[in-house]
């Protein structure tokens, strides 16, 4: 007996996977910020500059299509994909990576619990939160420059008020 006779089943590795959505290519974004420069440059204006800033950091932080990144516990990074280099792509990544964020100004997560992260089977760390939440050096910088960039901003937006 023949079952599913002309009807093609997907293969194995396929099967109940979910189909993700296509992402916007980044070419929109940095067109959008080379506008805001045009613009600026155009209308001789700093304010508008300023705009360009914000919308870049803005971006940097929470609107780029970036990777998780977070080391999983067998020591590999994490590839689900992640929206703005601030976020994981899941609850326990996320709680590793806020940590990592405040260790990397130097202070401690006021939030943070004690984590006690064992392998299932063993009940052995084989890599603690601190190892697996180091953010990658291209994130550190570009989460750094976005910071300064808020902070003019903000000194910017203060002294165009006065």
């Amino acid at each position: 007996m023949v079952a599913n006779l002309g009807k093609a089943e997907p293969p194995a590795a396929r099967r109940g996977t979910r189909r993700r959505r296509r992402r916007e290519s980044a070419l929109v974004w940095w067109a959008l910020f080379a506008a805001f420069g045009v613009a600026a440059w155009m209308l001789h204006s700093w304010r508008v500059a300023l705009l360009g800033l914000v919308a870049w950091c803005l971006y940097q932080f929470v609107l780029v299509p970036t990777f998780c990144r977070v080391m999983t516990r067998q020591g590999y990074s994490c590839t689900e994909r992640a929206r703005g280099r601030l976020f994981a792509c899941k609850q326990s990544h996320q709680r590793v990576k806020t940590d990592a964020l405040w260790r990397m100004v130097g202070l401690r997560n006021p939030r943070g619990r004690k984590a006690r992260e064992e392998h299932g089977d063993t009940g052995v760390v084989v890599f603690s939160p601190a190892v697996r939440g180091r953010l990658a050096p291209a994130d550190r910088t570009l989460i750094m420059l976005a910071a300064v960039g808020t902070i003019v901003s903000l000194v910017g937006t203060v002294y165009g008020l006065g």
